[in-house]
């Protein structure tokens, strides 16, 4: 069961979201290690595929980038190396990640990151009317209109979605 957001946290996620003028509502739930979006969707009663997920993701030569995907869906990273001109794009290690955004993995926002990364969106998820994304911090997230992520990030739009 989803939580009151009466006492949402506030993170450096938050407060970037604050400092651009961008409105977002708050959305707490139970976490549960490796429950991932399906868990976040089945808390707080919403559909999987409007949940995004931000994922750390490295080239062949280490330099760390965020990839935007829907919740319910896995990235082609052969597709996302073709169309960012890397030879090869593989997901960080955990610890790797964490490192490079300064969150923790379960946790991790776009916003905010302690390392600037490029960041790549999936298109789709701008034809969304709305979507949830992490508010830096396990078991929370925010939810905001998918065009204000290009508002605040420097995102460059990819199609890479695998069913």
């Amino acid at each position: 069961m989803s939580r009151t957001d009466q006492h949402a946290p506030e993170t450096p996620a938050t407060r970037f979201l604050k400092l651009h003028k961008i409105a977002f509502s708050t959305h707490l739930y139970n976490y549960i290690e490796h429950g991932g979006t399906a868990l976040s969707a089945r808390e707080l009663d919403i559909a999987e595929h409007s949940i995004v997920k931000t994922l750390i993701m490295e080239d062949e030569s280490g330099q760390p980038l965020i990839v935007l995907m829907h919740g319910d869906c896995k990235v082609s990273t052969k597709e996302l190396a073709r169309q960012a001109a890397r030879k090869r794009i593989d997901p960080c290690k955990p610890e790797v990640a964490n490192r490079h955004s300064g969150y923790l993995i379960g946790g991790t926002s776009p916003f905010a990151t302690r390392k600037k990364m490029p960041v790549y969106i999936e298109k789709t998820i701008l034809d969304l009317p709305f979507i949830h994304i992490n508010g830096g911090r396990r078991g929370f997230l925010v939810g905001i209109h998918p065009h204000d992520l290009l508002k605040v990030l420097p995102a460059n739009q990819v199609s890479v979605k695998l069913a």
